[in-house]
C-alpha cells in the first residue's frame, strides 16, 4: 500500500466504523447487492473447481508414479545381497527369481496404464484446470473493481454527511459558507465516481453470470465424465492384471502365511535382530564384566590395605587444599587407616584389618549396617564432635564440629557407627568423628 492509499484508509476509517454498526445514513443499491452475492458465489465455486481438479490431477499422477517406484523397491528386496565385487556373476539374480519377474511385470502394467491415462489427464489439464485458472484471473480484476466501488461509496456517504451537517447550521459564518461550498464540490465529485463504478458493475456482472451458465456449469459436467473415464480405465486394467506369482483369489492372511513360511524363525535366530516376536526373553545386548557373578560385597568400615600403591597416594575426597588443616576421616572408608595417621583410630582395628588383607583368599562379604546397634546405653555420656558431618543416608545424624552429642547406644570400637541425639533429633554417626567428654 502506498502512502497516499494509507492516508485515504485513515480518512475512511470513521465512515467504515459507522457503516459496520449501521450508524447514520448509508447508500444501498438492491440491484448491486444481489449481483455482489451472486459474484461471491461464482468466485467461491471457481476457486474450488480449480483447487480440486488440480488435486485430482496430481493424485492420479502421483499414484501411478508411486506404484512404479514400489515395484522397483520390491525388485531390489527380492535380489540377493552380495558383496563380492570381484565376482563377475555378482549381479546375476540367484534369489527370488519368480518374485523379481512378477515385480517387473507389474511395473510394465503400471507404465502401460500411465500411457493410457496420459490423454485423459492432459484433457483435465487443458479443459478444466487451465480455463479455471484463467477465469480466476478475470475474477480477481472484477473483485478489485468491486473494492474500488466500495471505497467510492464510503467517500460519497462521508461527504454527504459533512454537507448535511453544514447545511443544518442555523447561523453560518463566512468560514461555514466556504466549507459548505467546498463540501458541495466534494459531494458532486464523489457522486460521479461512485455512480461510474456502481453502474459499471451493475451492467457487466449480469453478462458474466450469463457466460457462467455457458462455461462454468458445463465445466463441472466435463470434469465429472473425465473422472468416470479414468475410473473405468483403472478398473479394467487392474481387473485383468493376471500375474501368476500373486493369487488374488486366496484369503489375504492365509496367502501371507503361506508366502512367509519360516522366514520369521530364521530372522529371529540372527544375532543382529533387535526385537523378538516369539515371546522369549531376549538376552542382554552387552554383557558387563561380572554381570553373572551376583552382587559385589559391600566394603567394611575398616578395610585392609590397598592392593595398589596409587590408591595409597591418590588424593581422597575429604582432603582439603590447605595442608595445615586437620582432615576428618571418611565415615565409609576403603583405604587403610592407622593410628599414626589419626589419633582417634583404634590401633587394634588397624592391625586386624592388615592381618585380614594379608590372607590369600578374599574376605567374606560384610554384613549390612545394623539398624539397631548393640551395647549398653549410658544415660549421661556425651561426646564432642571433632569434625563436621553431613548425613549420607536416611537415619544419619548431621552435626558440626564442637557440637555436644548425647550418646544413646555405642560400641567399644570407635570405627563403627554409634547412635546419638542432638537438638531433639536422633540418628547414627561414625564414632571416629567425636571424642568422649568423660
Amino acid at each position: 500500500m502506498s502512502f497516499k492509499g494509507f492516508q485515504k484508509s485513515v480518512i475512511r476509517a470513521p465512515q467504515q466504523f459507522k457503516q459496520k454498526f449501521n450508524i447514520g445514513e448509508h447508500t444501498k443499491d438492491p440491484v448491486y447487492i444481489d449481483s455482489e452475492r451472486r459474484f461471491a458465489e461464482l468466485e467461491t465455486e471457481t476457486k474450488k473447481l480449480h483447487d480440486e481438479s488440480r488435486k485430482y490431477f496430481d493424485a492420479i499422477n502421483g499414484m501411478l508414479a508411486h506404484q512404479i517406484e514400489f515395484s522397483k523397491a520390491m525388485t531390489e528386496i527380492y535380489k540377493p545381497i552380495s558383496g563380492r565385487v570381484s565376482d563377475p556373476d555378482s549381479l546375476v539374480a540367484h534369489g527370488n527369481i519368480e518374485g523379481i519377474r512378477a515385480c517387473e511385470e507389474y511395473e510394465a502394467v503400471v507404465k502401460d496404464l500411465q500411457d493410457t491415462l496420459a490423454p485423459e489427464l492432459e484433457m483435465i489439464e487443458s479443459r478444466v484446470i487451465r480455463p479455471a485458472n484463467e477465469l480466476m484471473d478475470v475474477i480477481k480484476v472484477i473483485r478489485k473493481t468491486a473494492v474500488k466501488r466500495e471505497h467510492k461509496k464510503l467517500d460519497y456517504d462521508r461527504h454527504r454527511a459533512t454537507l448535511k451537517k453544514l447545511q443544518d447550521k442555523k447561523e453560518k459564518t463566512a468560514k461555514d459558507e466556504k466549507a459548505t461550498w467546498k463540501a458541495e464540490n466534494e459531494v458532486e465529485q464523489s457522486t460521479q465516481e461512485f455512480n461510474y463504478f456502481n453502474d459499471l458493475l451493475k451492467d457487466e456482472l449480469p453478462k458474466l453470470f450469463a457466460l457462467e451458465r455457458e462455461f462454468i456449469q458445463p465445466l463441472f459436467q466435463s470434469f465429472y465424465y473425465m473422472q468416470l473415464n479414468i475410473f473405468y480405465t483403472l478398473h479394467e486394467k487392474m481387473q485383468h492384471c493376471d500375474i501368476g506369482y500373486f493369487d488374488l483369489t486366496a484369503d489375504l492372511e492365509e496367502a501371507f502365511q503361506a508366502k512367509r513360511g519360516d522366514v520369521q524363525e530364521q530372522a529371529e535366530k540372527l544375532s543382529i535382530v533387535k526385537f523378538k516376536t516369539s515371546g522369549m526373553k531376549k538376552p542382554p545386548k552387552y554383557a558387563k564384566p561380572g554381570a553373572l557373578e551376583g552382587p559385589k560385597p559391600q566394603h567394611l568400615l575398616t578395610a585392609g590395605p590397598s592392593s595398589t600403591p596409587e590408591a595409597a597416594t591418590s588424593p581422597k575426597p575429604w582432603q582439603r587444599a590447605n595442608e595445615g588443616e586437620e582432615h576428618p576421616p571418611p565415615p565409609y572408608s576403603t583405604v587403610p587407616v592407622t593410628a599414626s595417621s589419626h589419633p582417634a583410630i583404634n590401633p587394634k582395628s588397624s592391625s586386624l584389618a592388615a592381618a585380614v588383607a594379608a590372607k590369600s583368599k578374599p574376605p567374606p562379604p560384610p554384613k549390612p549396617k545394623p539398624s539397631r546397634l548393640s551395647g549398653v546405653p549410658q544415660a549421661v555420656e556425651t561426646v564432642t564432635a571433632l569434625y563436621d558431618y553431613s548425613a549420607q543416608a536416611e537415619g544419619d545424624l548431621s552435626f558440626r564440629a564442637g557440637d555436644v552429642i548425647e550418646i544413646v547406644t555405642r560400641t567399644p570400637n570407635d570405627n563403627e557407627w554409634w547412635t546419638g541425639k542432638l537438638n531433639g533429633k536422633r540418628g547414627q554417626f561414625p564414632g571416629n568423628y567425636v571424642k568422649s567428654n568423660s
